[in-house]
């Protein structure tokens, strides 16, 4: 069962998504809160797999309750009103695990609750990196490559491919690897960057300078 806590500070959407979410047979929302604050010290209390949390938010707001909660492990999945929302970078730098949409299909934010609650990125590589690339071309950063340093050459070919949005199975083909040995030099990466998901790995890898907006896969 996953246990799921909401939190939105209009009421109206705490309700929608409990009686969507509440009527599936492996999920359960234990907890709504009104702002981030409230967010915060309930999942304390309840210990949710995940936390669909809306960004703009009263009290503490979505970004630093998101920093909070993924800082000891939990899986912040954000909502926001568009895909490109000026926050969703930062939340993604945060600690979020992905983001969805609010007006999203009813289908597709129970499939982004599984995926969270598994523990993979809830965004697919190829828009994660769009919405990375939207950010770093309007925002470009000093760049610091010293996260870079415990990895391996080959950890940075995986790292540079996760990046441009090719899956395991792609990655594998073009480096002649398994896609388990794919998977693996992943999660490797993850402990030795200390991140939860792929999405974490591409803010990475575009503030290292490692892959540049525009690169080819």
């Amino acid at each position: 069962m996953i246990a799921i806590l909401l939190a939105d500070d209009q009421p109206l959407v705490r309700a929608g998504l409990r009686a969507l979410l509440d009527t599936e047979d492996d999920m359960t929302v234990v907890g709504e809160a009104a702002d981030g604050a409230e967010a915060v010290r309930l999942a304390r209390r309840v210990q949710p797999d995940v936390v669909l949390m809306d960004i703009r938010m009263p009290e503490l707001d979505g970004l630093q309750a998101t920093r909070a909660l993924a800082a000891t492990g939990v899986r912040v999945v954000v909502v926001t009103t568009f895909d490109l929302d000026e926050y969703v970078y930062e939340a993604l730098r945060s600690g979020a695990s992905g983001f969805l949409v609010k007006d999203a299909e009813p289908g597709e934010i129970r499939h982004a609750v599984r995926v969270a609650a598994r523990g993979d990125a809830l965004l697919s590589p190829g828009v994660t990196r769009r919405l990375i690339e939207e950010f770093t071309t309007r925002r470009p950063a000093e760049l610091d490559t010293d996260p870079l340093v415990p990895l391996t050459g080959r950890e940075r070919e995986v790292l540079a491919r996760v990046a441009r949005g090719l899956t395991n199975a792609q990655i594998a083909e073009q480096l002649v690897m398994s896609p388990l040995t794919v998977k693996t030099h992943v999660n490797r990466m993850m402990t030795k960057l200390a991140v939860h998901d792929r999405a974490q790995l591409v803010v990475i890898a575009y503030e290292t300078g490692l892959v540049r907006p525009g690169d080819s896969a």
